[in-house]
């Protein structure tokens, strides 16, 4: 078998150089949580919008009270109260207070706010026991000040900054739009799950795998399993081509008389950028473009149908969307046992489970050749790195999370 000249590196940073996001639209706030922002947002208003108060309290002039002990307290005339949403304002003038609740604007003239329980309260006086904080006002726009850059293009949406979007005037967020993806099942020996299976016949698990990733992260998907005839499943790419924003083939990628995958899209014009590159397992991943949809040509078997699709295929989806970083999320993690892989200039993945102890998680790696039941299991995937053909028990690597 000739040698493989594309490492991942090269493999991804082509994948990704490919991929230009999709166009955006405006969503709700609720709507753009994990989404990924497609323009600079600034703050409309002021949050708060006035000077208000961050207890219940007596707000006072600060210099009044500034020696008010219990044994020595300052009398002050109560002129009555505000609360949070209240419209009224009271002036304070020298020897009075206003009562104010959590959230009430401070009231004209005051420049401090003493607790309740440094107060002992009457019917139209108060004896103030304490000296006044300032930091019991939250200031106008302390939160977030009119004008203010509250979010940039290209950021994801948390839902904490939803509210803050919220707190700052908005109330709907240019996104990047998710795509729609079309997964094509291959094989004369796949079929749908629900309906009866006969002997050499196998579940389409993989399409359903990899539509459960996309629906993680938001993404639409349509499902088509076709048999291995050129013909049909060059309609059923037409089809699905003209119905989505990208395409993920599963199975018929390699070089077997019913690999036709690669043959069917030469057929239909796809501009191939690379089909298999060295990492394992996925070796047969490919990328290419379909017109302007990109394209991810991943094998049939469940370990390296998988990986190709964590490897190269969910970041170029999660790039259709906007994504700035797209990938799987990455920990520090120590490794429980050697791993060893095969030749030095590969990219060796395993599949494993993450353990939490003291310090870092235990990584341990399972088995290669490991099925559906162990993959389900897997939490993490660590890997060897071109230029290694091993690593030591101990060895503190990146992982990719899986959970």
């Amino acid at each position: 078998m000739p040698k493989m000249s594309l490492g991942l590196k090269g493999a991804l940073q082509l994948t990704l150089a490919g991929i230009k996001p999709l166009p955006a639209e405006n969503v709700s706030l609720i709507d753009s949580v994990d989404r990924v922002a497609a323009a600079d947002l600034y703050a409309l208003v002021d949050s708060p919008f006035m000077d208000s108060s961050r207890k219940d309290g007596y707000a006072v002039i600060a210099h009044e009270i500034a020696g008010a002990t219990v044994e020595n307290p300052v009398r002050l005339r109560l002129l009555g109260s505000m609360a949070a949403g209240g419209g009224n304002d009271i002036q304070i003038m020298p020897g009075t207070t206003v009562k104010v609740l959590t959230g009430a604007r401070i009231p004209t003239g005051a420049d401090a706010v003493l607790a309740e329980e440094y107060v002992q309260s009457g019917d139209a006086e108060v004896l103030a026991q304490s000296f006044a904080a300032p930091n019991n006002i939250l200031r106008r726009g302390s939160d977030v000040a009119l004008g203010t850059c509250i979010l940039r293009a290209g950021q994801q949406i948390s839902p904490v900054m939803a509210g803050l979007l919220a707190a700052a005037g908005h109330s709907m967020v240019p996104v990047f739009r998710n795509p729609v993806v079309g997964i094509i099942g291959t094989g004369d020996e796949i079929v749908e799950p629900g309906k009866p299976l006969t002997e050499g016949m196998l579940y389409a698990s993989n399409i359903m795998t990899l539509a459960g990733w996309c629906a993680r992260y938001n993404i639409k998907t349509r499902m088509a399993i076709v048999r291995d005839d050129p013909v049909a499943l060059l309609r059923s790419f037409e089809i699905l081509a003209n119905e989505t924003d990208a395409l993920i083939t599963s199975g018929g990628a390699w070089t077997g008389d019913h690999d036709l995958v690669a043959d069917v899209l030469l057929e239909l014009g796809w501009q191939k950028v690379f089909h298999r590159i060295r990492m394992g397992p996925g070796k047969a991943v490919g990328f290419g473009m379909l017109g302007k949809k990109p394209v991810f040509v991943l094998a049939g078997g469940p370990p390296s149908n998988l990986m190709g699709f964590l490897q190269i295929a969910l970041p170029g989806l999660l790039a259709l969307s906007g994504h700035a970083n797209p990938g799987l999320p990455r920990i520090t993690a120590r490794l429980a046992s050697k791993i060893s892989g095969g030749e030095s200039d590969w990219t060796d993945f395993f599949f494993g489970i993450l353990e939490w102890n003291e310090g870092l998680p235990d990584f341990y790696p399972m088995k290669k050749g490991s099925r559906l039941y162990s993959l389900a299991e897997a939490t993490a995937v660590a890997s060897i790195p071109e230029g290694k053909d091993s690593l030591p028990m101990g060895s503190i690597i990146s992982v990719q999370w899986l959970r």
